[in-house]
């Protein structure tokens, strides 16, 4: 069942990082930053603390989604 809770917060944080990217990508895409992101945030701001959900720091999560969404956003963004 944790593994559940593993997407579910996933999918939150990868949906809240594109929001503030202003990228608009698939589900998949959002639960992918959002674990992805996860890890990343918590391995440079662990820190930080705060309230979890789905075993995940949420700060640190977020802020670790954003720049993998930006990073991904740089390198494979969308042509206008």
């Amino acid at each position: 069942m944790g593994w559940l809770w593993t997407i579910v917060a996933g999918a939150i944080i990868g949906m809240i990082a594109g929001i503030v990217t202003g990228e608009k990508r698939g589900c998949f895409f959002n639960i992918l930053a959002g674990i992805i992101g996860s890890a990343i945030g918590e391995r440079l701001f662990s820190s930080w603390g705060g309230p979890t959900l789905g075993g995940m720091y949420l700060l640190p999560s977020i802020v670790g989604a954003v720049i993998f969404v930006a990073v991904i956003s740089f390198f494979f963004g969308r042509k206008k």
